[in-house]
């Protein structure tokens, strides 16, 4: 595959098999999370929210792949998810095969919910209005 520069040079360079599921899931993952953008990294498609990775799409002879699959996507999904495991942190859908688009939904949402969760409890803590107590040295 050439190396592409943006995520339509991509598909358009995935095998010939794939790119209606590369399509399908790119346009799934664009609803389920407003906002984002797109890239290539690793010379695959990357999807970011907020500056971090949300999700990664790639194309292969036989079978396309989403990544990650994160603890809270397998809690949440795990015995849907399992059909299309690979690995601890890969989902595989054969692209002669119809795609669980609706799964690829929520596993997008439950994502965005993940990233912003982790953006929330990165941000730094106020110290006005800190409740702490002064020690004075004597």
């Amino acid at each position: 595959m050439p190396k592409p520069s943006t995520v339509s040079e991509y598909i358009a360079a995935a095998p010939a098999n794939t790119r209606g599921a590369l399509r399908q899931i790119r346009r799934v993952i664009r609803q389920a999370a407003p906002g984002i953008t797109e890239r290539i990294s690793y010379r695959i498609a990357r999807f970011d929210l907020d500056g971090k990775y949300l999700l990664y799409m790639a194309a292969f002879k036989s079978h396309v792949g989403i990544y990650p699959v994160t603890g809270g996507m397998t809690k949440k999904y795990g015995k849907a998810l399992t059909p299309y495991r690979s690995g601890a942190a890969t989902l595989r859908f054969a692209p002669d095969q119809p795609l669980p688009l609706g799964l690829i939904a929520k596993i997008a949402k439950q994502r965005v919910l993940e990233r912003r969760a982790a953006k929330a409890a990165s941000k730094p803590r106020s110290q006005s209005g800190s409740t702490a107590k002064r020690r004075t040295i004597r």
